[in-house]
Formats: C-alpha cells, sequence, structure tokens
C-alpha cells in the first residue's frame, strides 16, 4: 500500500473539534490524515518512545482514550486511529471485515515508521486487535483486548435469552441488517445511541461526549451506513476468526473486562486462543471502560505494556 502524510488536520472530529479534553491535551497531541492505500486515516499522535497503536469501537472513535493518553505519551509514542468508517477517516463501501482493516493499520504503523509496536484496542477495536495479531504477529509486541464479544471466538448467544443478556447484545442483530436500520436510525440517532451508553454503562458518560459520539454519526449519513459495516461484516469476520484459532497467539496478552461488562467471559474465550494471556476484570465498571475507570485500566496497562 503507497501512503502519503498530511497534516495537521483540524475541524470537527479531531483535537481541534471535540468537547472537553484534560488539561494540556492539545499541547502534545495533534492529528493528520495518513493516505494508506486509497483511504485516508485520521490518527491523533503525541509522546515520544516505543510506539502504541490505540483503536476504539463502535459507536464511539478516538475520543474514547483521551483520558489515558496523556499518561500513555509519557512512556509511548501514542497513534489513536479513527479506522475506516470512523470519525473523520475515509468512508468506502467495502473491506469492513477484520482482516482487510488490520492489513491497513499494520501498513498505517509502517508508514508512520513503526514495523513493530504494541496495541490496544476496545469493542470493535478489539475484534481489530485480534485479527491484526493473528494476521501479522511479526508486528505487534503485545497486545491489549478490552472488553468486548468477538464473532467466532466467544459462545454463541441464544435467541432467548435473559433480558439482561439481550439488553448488552441485542444490536448484534439490529446492526446486521442492511438499509432497513439506517432507515429506523437516521433523525432518531441520540435515541439509539442514548440507549446504547445507558444500558452499557456502570458509571455514566459525561453527557458533553455521547454528543460528540451521537453528532459524529448523525452529521454524515455515510458515517452511520459505515458504523453498520463492521457488523454486516460479521460473517466474515467468523469464517477468519475460525482460522485464526487454529494457532494460538504468541505475543502477551492482556485482557481487561468491566465486571458489568463482558467480566469473567472475556478470560474464558480469549484463553483459548492465547498462550500468554494475562486477565483482570475491574469492578464498578461497565463496558466502556477506558472512559469509565481510567485510571484502574492504566494501573494494568502500563505495566504490562513495559512488560
Amino acid at each position: 500500500m503507497t501512503s502519503t502524510i498530511t497534516r495537521p488536520l483540524t475541524g470537527f472530529g479531531t483535537v481541534s473539534g471535540v468537547p472537553w479534553l484534560p488539561d494540556g491535551f492539545t499541547d502534545v497531541f495533534d492529528s493528520s490524515l495518513v493516505r494508506v492505500g486509497e483511504v485516508d486515516l485520521h490518527t491523533v499522535q503525541g509522546g515520544a518512545g516505543r510506539p502504541l497503536l490505540l483503536v476504539g469501537g463502535w459507536p464511539q472513535n478516538w475520543y474514547v482514550w483521551r483520558f489515558v493518553m496523556p499518561f500513555l505519551a509519557e512512556r509511548f509514542r501514542v497513534v489513536a486511529v479513527d479506522p475506516r468508517g470512523v470519525g473523520p477517516s475515509g468512508k468506502p463501501h467495502t473491506g469492513y471485515d477484520t482482516g482487510t482493516v488490520a492489513a491497513e493499520l499494520t501498513a498505517l504503523m509502517r508508514t508512520l515508521g513503526h514495523d513493530r509496536f504494541a496495541m490496544a484496542g476496545h469493542d470493535i477495536g478489539m475484534w481489530i486487535g485480534y485479527a491484526l495479531a493473528a494476521d501479522h504477529p511479526e508486528a505487534v509486541e503485545r497486545l491489549a483486548l478490552i472488553d468486548a464479544t468477538i464473532p467466532g471466538l466467544a459462545p454463541a448467544t441464544p435467541l432467548f435469552g435473559s433480558e439482561a443478556q439481550n439488553d448488552l447484545l441485542w444490536h448484534f442483530a439490529f446492526n446486521r441488517k442492511r438499509s432497513v436500520n439506517e432507515q429506523l436510525v437516521r433523525g432518531r440517532e441520540h435515541i439509539y445511541y442514548g440507549d446504547q451508553f445507558r444500558n452499557k454503562a456502570a458509571r455514566p458518560l459525561p453527557e458533553s461526549a455521547i454528543g460528540f459520539y451521537v453528532e459524529s454519526l448523525a452529521r454524515d449519513p455515510e458515517a452511520l451506513r459505515a458504523s453498520f459495516e463492521y457488523y454486516r461484516a460479521i460473517d466474515e469476520n467468523m469464517a477468519q476468526n475460525e482460522r485464526r484459532k487454529r494457532q494460538p497467539l504468541t505475543m502477551p496478552v492482556l485482557g481487561v473486562a468491566g465486571a458489568q461488562g463482558q467480566g469473567e467471559r472475556l478470560g474464558a474465550y480469549l484463553g483459548p486462543v492465547t498462550e500468554r494471556l494475562d486477565s483482570v476484570v475491574l469492578p464498578d465498571c461497565g463496558h466502556y471502560v477506558p472512559e469509565e475507570r481510567p485510571e484502574a485500566l492504566l494501573d494494568h496497562l502500563l505495566p504490562f505494556l513495559r512488560g
């Protein structure tokens, strides 16, 4: 993949166009677009040291990492990326399977001069992180996987599960539907995504953050479509993961779950596909670990990344 770097990038969704950031954040981090193949990828970069790639998930973007990034930048060169379809990044109509996205992010890091790096992924970023480590093991030193259900690794969920289980996972089936879901959500983004944030957080997220995430998806019809494309690629992802899990990951892996999120389930299904797993569950925490309990996450993430 051929790549060029364009910097700086300003406007909505970049470091200059988001709600409240920690003090001094913009002194350390800036936004840039990196052209990887045919797609422009928005990156927020800062700090010095060994490279660390951060990938967020649905329905969020790089901003999910804002509380932990300044501390990580004291020891690492941090690259928080919006993968294809997310935030200011390009929104092609195809290529949302984790194999394609993982190859694209590996090329991104190589373009930035990082042939080998650590990585942390949350939610769909965890899907991508597992795929990247499995498909490109030579590139990944250490991998942190944060509170998600990976299709093809986690046990299948019965249609008639408990109400609590349904509240946690019903969006999987809805998001995979083509076209109808976009028509139902468009113009009602605050209802749909607001419900997601309320039901999955043990500690409520700031209204300013929720408003930003909703606006990111509401202001551009292509953003709404692209957010669903990751779920529409689940069949392909499951087929890919069937192949990947035949060879467990050999690099150190940290699994972090919220007690009201994936809890002990995370370690249970990561165990068979990893050789060196350290799994922790954070109490008083839901799905949005980097925002709900950033200090507790750093207590585990920093020692792990330092090795």
